[in-house]
Formats: structure tokens, C-alpha cells, sequence
């Protein structure tokens, strides 16, 4: 193939459709909008979630509790991942993100209890459960709050 021969696939590049352009293009005089009413008119029409004048639905559901706009979302990570590295290294956020272990870093890294860790490392994250410094120290390494 070469570069003069490249086109769209067939059915892909489609011509929009001429409104008010006379009786033949099947869209001519009213262009579909049918005779007078609120949807003929320029502007016309209700604004999104409208029902006519009934109560609409966003406003007629129970609505309980608040979200709170403080609350901190942690990555997690589990004990049993950080069996991965090598002894005595040490584990920082910014390693967990380029090992893959987290996506994305979000208002923080916190490390979870699940599984036995058999390595000594130094751990370095914003956050620790108990069962997971716990077993970080049984280990023989260290669990440091950032």
C-alpha cells in the first residue's frame, strides 16, 4: 500500500444532511421539525431532566447521608506483594508506582495486612494497618510513616 492509496473505508465518511434545502432532499420547509409547537421554534425545546411540569425524578428520590469532600482516598497494598523485592530494599511510593504494584497514587499509599511477608524491608508509605507493620517488623524490617 502506499500513501496515494489511502482512503476511508466505505460507509465511514458520510455527507450531513442539508436541512431547509427544498422539497427533493425530503428535509425541505419545516427541516423535520413539523408545524409550530415549542420544538419548532429556534431555542425551543426543555432543558434536560424535565418532565413537563411533574415532579422529576431526581428531585422525587429519598435522599439520605452527605459525602464527605475531605475524606482521603489511599492506593492499597498488600503485605504479601512486597515479597517481590529484594532484601533490605527500600520501599518508597514512587518505586511501588514504577514496579506497577500501584496506578495511581491518589492522596496517598497505604499497606495492608493480606498474606506473610518473608522479606526484611525498609517501607516507606504514608500509612500502615497494625497486622501489616506488625508483620513488616516480624520480618526484620521497618515501617516508616511518610
Amino acid at each position: 500500500m502506499k500513501l496515494h492509496e489511502l482512503q476511508p473505508a466505505p460507509g465511514s465518511k458520510k455527507k450531513p444532511t442539508r436541512k431547509g434545502r427544498g422539497i427533493g432532499s425530503g428535509l425541505g420547509k419545516t427541516s423535520g421539525k413539523g408545524h409550530k409547537g415549542q420544538n419548532a421554534r429556534s431555542g425551543g425545546g426543555v432543558r434536560l431532566g424535565f418532565e413537563g411540569g411533574q415532579m422529576p425524578l431526581q428531585q422525587r428520590v429519598p435522599k439520605r447521608g452527605f459525602t464527605n469532600i475531605f475524606k482521603k482516598i489511599y492506593s492499597e497494598v498488600n503485605v504479601v506483594d512486597l515479597n517481590r523485592f529484594d532484601n533490605g530494599t527500600e520501599v518508597t511510593p514512587e518505586l511501588l508506582i514504577s514496579t506497577g504494584l500501584v496506578k495511581q497514587m491518589k492522596d496517598g499509599v497505604r499497606i495492608l495486612g493480606n498474606g506473610d511477608l518473608t522479606k526484611a524491608l525498609t517501607v516507606k508509605v504514608h500509612g500502615f494497618s497494625k497486622s501489616a507493620a506488625d508483620k513488616i517488623q516480624a520480618a526484620g524490617g521497618k515501617a516508616e510513616v511518610i
